[in-house]
């Protein structure tokens, strides 16, 4: 299956569950692409110490996992895009929904 994850929170639970359903359903054998929107962008830099986001995000990577960033977002953001957060654009995020077999939002 092709799971697509919109992940808008910055909310650290939020986003440290969204990021370990993406890392099962991996593990499950579907392919998964995470597109981060408006607060999700600031997912790497919010790690507390009961979530760690940035080990999740990742282990993500690591295991085939695709994450795009708007661009947009991280402008407004005063941020770059980087290998957890590449750069990435409303186009890329339509082609996500379309690509996905199921969209899952956070």
């Amino acid at each position: 299956m092709k799971v697509g994850v919109v992940i808008s929170s910055n909310d650290p639970e939020t986003v440290w569950n969204a990021f370990r359903f993406a890392n099962f359903a991996l593990s499950s054998g579907d392919q998964v692409k995470v597109f981060l929107m408006g607060k999700g962008v600031e997912a790497e830099n919010l790690d507390t110490e009961n979530f760690n986001i940035r080990e999740q995000m990742q282990n993500f990577v690591d295991r085939g996992g695709e994450i795009m960033a708007c661009g947009t977002c991280l402008k407004l953001r005063r941020k770059e895009g980087n290998e957890l957060c590449p750069f990435s654009t409303l186009k890329d995020m339509y082609q996500v929904v379309a690509w996905s077999d199921r969209l899952l939002t956070f």
